[in-house]
């Protein structure tokens, strides 16, 4: 014991059993390899921010959403296809809704997914699908409703939109229930490394490319048309500037919640196939908590649109009007739905 006096221990490593090495570059290779998303701490700070904001995004869906609900069902007596796509839209933002006081309780104790995390899992997933295919539909149906109107007459009547509703809920059901008997992450909503990149892509494309392209093309050839009736039509010019804003902002509000979440999942897909540090790691696992948050928050900014309607349904009711009047505003109730 005399012989390390004075002398420096290096420590020892028992996984490994190697002295740490002197090269930088080896010391990297060795941490991306020991690292992973599925495998990092999110940071406290950001834990509590998303905590709160799952928790005002409750308070607020919670109170939008009820009233949107009282409205379509007891303010809106007439079945449109309108009608049917929002309430559909409402009722899957309120499971949404409903799921985050759990959510965010799973999340925060980091539960295993068992029997509650998996429940959970399966409605947040299902509503936040069938809120992003509705809202699809809802930009597919203005779109022949103002492009097309002579012809889309065959393909639109409350009774298809309804039929159409029942079979996105029962297959987005089913491929969500299907997904999650194959999820092999430990905690609840932990991104799942195991699943195969093909799938991940081919779940990303129906789950975010095609609605997306759908609702960028349905609302580029609404814009294009209201615009060649706001040079021709210059009575009906406030009318038409106020629908246009309201596409805009629809399109910008899709855009901005779920956008970061797919590029994050594309980071996190070509992370799997190449070598980085726990720092970038690190700060993409914790912006990937933040990216959900913002997904969630749609439900929320959903009911933006559920008052536009709202407010053109509640004028053409209550206020008297000849019938160019009452066209004039029956066309304007059409365009100013999301």
């Amino acid at each position: 014991m005399h012989l390390l006096r004075g002398r420096r221990v290096l420590p020892f490593f028992p996984i490994s059993g190697l002295r740490p090495s002197r090269h930088p570059h080896i010391r990297t290779m060795n941490e991306s390899k020991n690292c992973s998303l599925t495998d990092i701490e999110v940071n406290p700070y950001v834990h509590l921010t998303e905590f709160a904001l799952y928790i005002i995004t409750f308070f607020f869906g919670s109170i939008f959403n009820v009233l949107a609900l009282w409205v379509f069902f007891c303010k809106i007596k007439k079945w449109t296809e309108t009608r049917v796509y929002a309430i559909n839209l409402i009722f899957a933002d309120f499971f949404v809704i409903c799921t985050l006081p759990f959510m965010a309780y799973l999340i925060w104790k980091k539960s295993v997914r068992n029997e509650l995390c998996q429940f959970i899992e399966a409605m947040y997933f299902i509503n936040m699908v069938v809120s992003i295919y509705v809202i699809s539909f809802i930009s597919i149906d203005r779109y022949l409703g103002i492009k097309h109107s002579l012809k889309a007459r065959a393909f639109r009547s409350p009774s298809k939109a309804a039929l159409l509703c029942g079979l996105l809920w029962l297959a987005v059901t089913i491929a969500t229930i299907l997904k999650l008997q194959k999820r092999y992450a430990d905690f609840c909503f932990q991104y799942d490394a195991s699943t195969p990149t093909t799938l991940m892509l081919l779940s990303m494309f129906f789950i975010f490319t095609l609605p997306l392209a759908t609702l960028t093309f349905c609302s580029i050839e609404i814009i294009r048309n209201l615009k060649r009736q706001l040079k021709t039509n210059s009575l009906e010019e406030k009318s038409i500037q106020k629908a246009l804003y309201i596409i805009y902002a629809n399109l910008i509000v899709f855009l901005l919640c779920f956008l970061p979440s797919h590029l994050m999942l594309i980071a996190s897909l070509i992370m799997n196939h190449t070598e980085t540090t726990c720092s970038l790691n690190h700060f993409l696992r914790n912006f990937s908590s933040m990216t959900r948050c913002f997904a969630t928050s749609n439900c929320c900014l959903d009911s933006v649109c559920y008052y536009f309607v709202t407010k053109e349904f509640q004028e053409a009711i209550l206020l008297p009007k000849s019938s160019t009047a009452r066209t004039t505003q029956t066309h304007s109730v059409q365009t100013h739905v999301c």
